[in-house]
């Protein structure tokens, strides 16, 4: 007999709506702490949102990120990311390295005292290193790149909103909206707690933990509005917890798969991504909570619109179908 792992048991018949008002609160709880934490707090901005230097360094040695990093902390020049950059196109011999700097004033850039004591910092280390390019990031850029971060994230979330409404009702949309803006809301708040780098790969975390909340999402929903139209006359709360039964592994499995990925990732994966692995790993967590329980509360507090015509011969269809049949197995 073949082994099979089971992370659920099949025709699981959990109650998920017993504390309804219990997560609906913590949920709320965890959004207003949130919402106090980054205004009180604010966000650790990286280099993309702050200003600062990029510089490009070259050499034809092969060298060691964490070499170059030792020798940049002594000069306690503030934030600062070293990433190796690989391209096809290269040498056999040239090896870069885009070295990025934190703004420590107003003008964005450090001054050429400074990138002098850089390179002498490098060439202790790899004395065959050079700069080829240096390039500033002003106030004025990483302003628009925070203007542009904000416009991104609220389109994606509205176009997510028609979607719903369209594919569904409207209930539907705004249950599946609310989750969004909770997930996005506790990954900020997390951010600004713990003072986590917050750049342009964040964002990139935060929109694809939309997505990943939102598919997640429209699978039960799909689920539940082809339950609402088999089962008329069932308490709506029980369409939902059956829904939410039916396609629990298929939420569970998805989040473990996709945890052990990213949990890889921010273990092995350096310092250059694991603000972004770090997001996506909290907003996989976040999102299958808020798909279970704050979007299927919201629904359930809303209603939908359900066909009541001859009530009396669908209760009689249904409690012939159903009859001695326990609930983990119904169809």
């Amino acid at each position: 007999m073949a082994f099979r792992l089971k992370l659920v048991r099949d025709n699981t018949s959990y109650d998920f709506f017993r504390w309804q008002k219990l997560t609906a609160g913590l949920s709320a709880f965890l959004m207003l702490a949130s919402l106090i934490v980054l205004l009180t707090m604010g966000l650790n901005f990286g280099i993309d949102f702050r200003g600062g230097t990029t510089i490009r360094a070259e050499s034809s040695t092969e060298f060691e990120v964490g070499d170059y990093r030792a020798a940049l902390d002594a000069l306690d020049l503030g934030d600062v990311s070293i990433t190796e950059v690989f391209d096809p196109t290269f040498d056999a011999d040239q090896h870069v390295a885009q070295i990025r700097i934190g703004s420590t004033d107003d003008t964005g850039s450090v001054t050429p005292e400074e990138l002098n004591r850089i390179e002498a910092a490098l060439k202790q280390v790899d004395p065959q290193v050079t700069f080829t390019a240096v390039e500033s990031v002003g106030p004025k850029v990483s302003g628009e790149l925070i203007k542009t971060a904000i416009y991104a994230v609220t389109a994606a979330t509205i176009g997510i909103l028609f979607y719903i409404w369209l594919r569904f009702e409207w209930q539907f949309a705004l249950g599946g909206v609310a989750a969004l803006v909770h997930d996005v809301l506790l990954t900020l708040g997390i951010f600004s707690l713990f003072q986590i780098r917050f750049d342009l790969s964040t964002i990139a975390a935060l929109l694809t933990i939309l997505g990943y909340s939102i598919n997640d999402t429209v699978v039960v929903f799909d689920r539940l509005r082809e339950n609402l139209m088999k089962f008329k006359t069932m308490p709506l709360v029980e369409v939902m917890n059956l829904t939410v039964n039916e396609t629990l592994s298929r939420t569970i499995m998805t989040a473990v798969t996709t945890a052990l990925a990213l949990t890889a990732m921010l273990v092995l994966g350096g310092d250059v991504i694991r603000g972004f692995v770090f997001a996506m790993l909290w907003g996989v967590f976040v999102g299958a909570y808020s798909t279970i329980y704050l979007a299927k509360n919201i629904v359930l507090w809303l209603g939908v619109k359900r066909d009541w015509s001859k009530p009396e011969k669908l209760a009689a269809d249904e409690k012939s179908d159903l009859a001695g049949t326990p609930f983990q197995d119904r169809p």
